[in-house]
């Protein structure tokens, strides 16, 4: 019977990650909207997207 008390191996190989920002982006009638979340806020704006 196997020795079902060891622990998995940890992998110590890999870079830690972390999230940097989430965001959106919508475009509608000409105009761009931004929207992006960090740890230190949200942040937006809305610019005119010009003719297409």
């Amino acid at each position: 019977m196997p020795d079902l008390s060891m622990r998995a191996a940890v992998r110590t190989d890999q870079p830690s990650r972390r999230l940097i920002a989430v965001g959106i982006i919508r475009r509608h009638g000409g105009r761009t909207t931004t929207v992006r979340a960090t740890r230190d806020g949200v942040t937006g704006s809305i610019t005119s997207g010009g003719a297409r």
